[in-house]
């Protein structure tokens, strides 16, 4: 594919700029609020609320809008600022020359409407400087006669965060300058990230602790120097590579490349020089050829115009300066299968599909499902269960369905029937498309009902147990806006609850301690806490037992669920819905960063192990969940119904009828109330 051709896949058409002021101004008000949530997300908090891939093709939009339209530039506007505000963790430092970003181009005819542009400011034959765009976490480095005094993050660009311990600690950063005749003051700005061969052995480390693996390499490096103690940074295999020499200032950036390494700073070594545009257009096309065999994730190519006084006197348009570019390769994809289509309902009541599929590793990592997003993009894509379809991980992180190979689908299948698929995977509910909506909704529900109904479950006696957290506490703590998701239970301080009506100070830290105390609660009534429609008690138990952690049950497989007892296709395909949800993710994984942990008791050697019980009647010695609790707690099953793998069925007063008979049908034995309690204290 050429840069050319490339240029057709942005979501941009000719209609997108041929619009009138005050459509812009609407367009671009919504545009500017979206990105700012995504930058957000992204930069402040390391969460992607959408692809890399779908926010440039927005940021390049508003860009060409407020170009076309220029007094529709707000001091606010992202191509104003180049990202979300720094962490309260650490100092605040302003940044003496401001970090700026470059703006995204993605074809040929954009580098070339680039150089028309900057010609007509300064007409002159330019040389063009390029290395590869890494991805990582921006950092700029000072030092005062040759020694390190301070690392600071990008942050917003004029205000970062001063992570100096941390950087400290990474290796190939020099505590103190190389060679002779170094300037008094000297400020080196670059990206510090991990490289693919460390990540690879890293996980591979991880995996035989038995720890969860990581995600990705960028939000590993962004994690690890956002974390206030220095040694766990000091633990990963971070690397700084340096891409710009602020002080002193020199002729050219290929000089200012060779100081850096003369200083003693690592580049990237992917950095040449050119003496006209077409030879870089060369470049770009080798570099997408060859980048998969680089050490460094890189996902394009930085272009800037050499002669540094002619790049600063061109000056800075907003966010981004005009002597520099960054070309953007398209996204990985590989092709794939469908294996199934399962509808998610999240924690608002939107019902979200998702393709379960044939697992694939798209840009480096494992793709298992795809977000299909509603009803509406089924039916553009026409995607059916067994389809090839495309995929790509959009910014190496959300993967997406590009598109079906319609000469690849097999004969007999037919058109999704969204509706259908709701009534046959949850036929207790009712679901509505409010007018005007892409998205069907739980009938009767609002966002904030479901919320506390969650949170009421999760902190039930059946799930955690947690104390102080009954209907009338979680309404108090919802409508108080101090939780708005499952999360923030653990975000809550003494002096946020005893804040509130209904609690004293005794009653708000008896709360917090209750929920420090859930954090380690044991595996199986975690899973049960968290909701998963279908999955009770003795199934968390069965998935607990099978997969022992949520990091590997996250990637379990429909064979692999469907392979335990008493789990069927509806079962399971729950359970696959569940963890293909973004928004689930989102909170497991918020879940984890604020400390919760939960725990598993293997009980496969526990005196009751492979036996399964089920108890009818009242029990005299206490209630019949207290009697189930004891008995899986020593390893055993505890069931609704009598099959043939029942091993006894447990009487007391006034037993059901039904399974009385069914016991003695089978030849199941029946025991007393008496002999349950010789067996539990046996």
């Amino acid at each position: 594919m050429t840069i050319k051709e490339e240029k057709t896949q942005l979501p941009l058409s000719a209609s997108s700029l041929n619009i009138s002021h005050k459509q812009a101004a609407e367009r671009i008000l919504k545009l500017c609020e979206l990105i700012n949530d995504y930058r957000y997300h992204y930069h402040v908090l390391d969460e992607s609320t959408m692809s890399e891939a779908a926010a440039d093709s927005l940021k390049h939009e508003l860009a060409q809008l407020e170009e076309k339209y220029p007094d529709l530039i707000t001091e606010d506007s992202p191509t104003q600022r180049v990202a979300g505000k720094p962490l309260d963790k650490f100092t605040k430092v302003k940044h003496e020359e401001r970090m700026i970003s470059l703006a995204d181009v993605f074809s040929e005819e954009e580098i070339k409407d680039w150089v028309a542009r900057n010609k007509k400011l300064i007409p002159a034959e330019y040389e063009y400087f390029t290395d590869i765009k890494m991805d990582g976490l921006a950092c700029s480095l000072h030092y005062k006669n040759g020694v390190l005094v301070q690392a600071v993050t990008r942050g917003d660009g004029l205000v970062g965060e001063d992570v100096t311990m941390n950087v400290r600690t990474i290796e190939n950063i020099p505590l103190k300058l190389h060679g002779d005749n170094i300037p008094e003051v000297v400020e080196a700005r670059g990206e510090i990230v991990i490289v693919k061969k460390d990540f690879e052995e890293l996980n591979l480390k991880q995996e035989k602790m038995g720890e969860k693996s990581f995600a990705n390499p960028r939000n590993l490096a962004a994690g690890s120097i956002r974390q206030l103690d220095p040694k766990i940074a000091a633990k990963r295999p971070l690397k700084f590579i340096a891409y710009d020499l602020v002080t002193p200032n020199l002729k050219t950036h290929h000089y200012a490349y060779e100081a850096l390494r003369s200083f003693g700073f690592q580049t990237s070594r992917q950095d040449k020089v050119f003496p006209n545009i077409k030879d870089v257009f060369q470049e770009i096309k080798h570099l997408g050829e060859t980048r998969g065999n680089l050490p460094f994730n890189t996902d394009g190519m930085v272009i800037k115009i050499n002669n540094r006084e002619i790049y600063q006197t061109l000056g800075i348009v907003g966010k981004t300066p005009r002597g520099a570019v960054a070309f953007k390769f398209p996204a990985e994809e590989a092709t794939t299968k469908v294996e199934d289509i399962v509808i998610s309902i999240g924690r608002t009541g939107a019902a979200t599909p998702v393709a379960i599929l044939d697992p694939v590793v798209v840009a480096g990592s494992t793709v298992r499902h795809a977000s299909l997003h509603n009803a509406d993009e089924i039916a553009r894509l026409d995607v059916r269960i067994g389809d090839t379809v495309i995929i790509y991980k959009a910014g190496d992180i959300i993967p997406q369905v590009k598109e079906v190979l319609l000469p690849l689908r097999p004969d007999g299948t037919k058109p999704f029937d969204y509706e259908e698929a709701l009534k046959n995977q949850y036929p207790e509910l009712e679901f509505e498309r409010p007018s005007g909506e892409v998205v069907y909704r739980v009938k009767g529900e609002t966002p904030d009902l479901v919320l506390k109904r969650s949170i009421e479950y999760y902190a039930s006696k059946s799930a955690l147990n947690i104390e102080g957290l009954g209907e009338k506490n979680v309404s108090a703590l919802v409508d108080a806006h101090l939780v708005s998701s499952i999360a923030d239970l653990y975000r809550l301080t003494v002096a946020k609850v005893a804040s509130l009506e209904r609690f004293a100070e005794l009653s708000a830290k008896n709360l917090i301690s209750a929920l420090e105390d859930s954090k380690t609660a044991p595996l199986n009534n975690f899973i049960t806490a968290l909701g998963i429609r279908h999955v009770g008690a003795q199934t968390a138990r069965a998935l607990a037992d099978k997969f022992g952690s949520i990091d590997k049950l996250k990637d379990a497989t429909k064979e692999e669920l469907l392979a335990i007892p008493d789990i069927g296709e509806i079962v399971a395909e729950s359970i696959l819905a569940y963890f293909a949800d973004e928004d689930n993710l989102k909170m497991l994984d918020e879940l984890e960063e604020l400390g919760v942990k939960p725990e598993h008791e293997d009980l496969s050697n526990a005196p009751l192990a492979g036996k399964s019980y089920i108890i009818s009647g009242t029990l005299a010695s206490g209630d019949r969940k207290s009697a189930e609790d004891k008995l899986r707690a020593l390893g055993a099953t505890v069931t609704s119904s009598v099959t043939k793998n029942t091993t006894a069925l447990i009487i007391g007063e006034k037993p059901g009828k039904s399974k009385t008979d069914k016991a003695a049908k089978l030849g199941i034995p029946v025991i007393s109330e008496e002999d349950y309690l010789k067996l539990v204290s046996s």
